[in-house]
């Protein structure tokens, strides 16, 4: 049985869910200014969007945004992600480009958390494996814009996943009816109670999806996303919105 995982005194998979806020800033001011705003107002995860950065070319551009973030993370969870343009992301980069920002983000010291995409990567145990030696916690994820899978694909998916050795798995679909929903929701406990020691993160995207977004503690997803001054993907609901309902569900 895996170890309850704990980042910074937050623990993944207990009580209410973690709140983790994108930015999805172009420049490096910008990104600093943002990361700083909402470590001081309480996000319990920040999550750097690495994709919408205008230097997410350059691995010395990515080393001194992290660099300038240092200071201000020192008790907020850092979560880097390069989202792929087929996942919903904003541009996109060959595989060995993108593996070689996982490995900066690694070697930086300063983030926690690296979102890998499942079917991204050319051998993602490998690297998994390879990022969790340097120190580094990985999400493993996968994202479907267009439809919600049948239950079996959700959970075949969810298993995949986890069979990586990922820290945490992360899936996320879009709804075409209520129903979609609801199976999004059913998937996502069944797999919760029978692999209870690991971390799961899902959601069901857009504004039917609203109700995922809010009830982990009831389903079993762990984290929950809420939009800064830019949404990541469709149904995000503003952050402080986001907390306040939390708190209110947990009383």
């Amino acid at each position: 049985m895996k170890d309850i995982l704990q980042i910074k005194n937050r623990v993944f998979g207990e009580g209410k869910p973690l709140i983790c806020v994108p930015v999805m800033e172009t420049e490096k001011a910008a990104i600093v200014a943002e990361v700083k705003r909402l470590a001081e107002e309480g996000a319990d995860i920040v999550e750097w969007r690495v994709d919408a950065y205008s230097g997410v070319e350059s691995l010395n551009a990515v080393r001194e945004v992290f660099i300038e973030l240092e200071p201000f993370i020192k008790d907020t969870i850092l979560l880097f992600t390069f989202r792929s343009k087929e996942q919903g992301g904003t541009c996109s980069l060959s595989y060995d480009k993108v593996y070689d920002l996982h490995l900066v983000a690694a070697e930086s010291g300063i983030v926690d958390l690296i979102d890998v995409e499942y079917f991204q990567s050319d051998d993602i145990e490998k690297e998994i494996r390879t990022l969790q030696r340097m120190g580094a916690k990985v999400v493993t994820s996968h994202h479907d814009f267009y439809e919600t899978p049948s239950s079996d694909v959700l959970f075949m998916l969810l298993e995949q996943m986890k069979h990586s050795h990922a820290d945490i798995v992360k899936l996320a679909v879009m709804p075409k009816d209520a129903k979609d929903v609801l199976r999004l929701l059913e998937e996502t406990n069944h797999f919760h109670r029978r692999y209870k020691e690991q971390p799961l993160i899902t959601m069901s995207m857009g504004k039917m999806g609203f109700i995922s977004r809010i009830s982990g503690e009831i389903f079993g997803s762990c984290v929950t996303f809420g939009a800064g001054k830019n949404a990541s993907a469709p149904g995000q609901i503003p952050f402080q919105d986001l907390k306040l309902i939390l708190d209110y569900m947990g009383e």
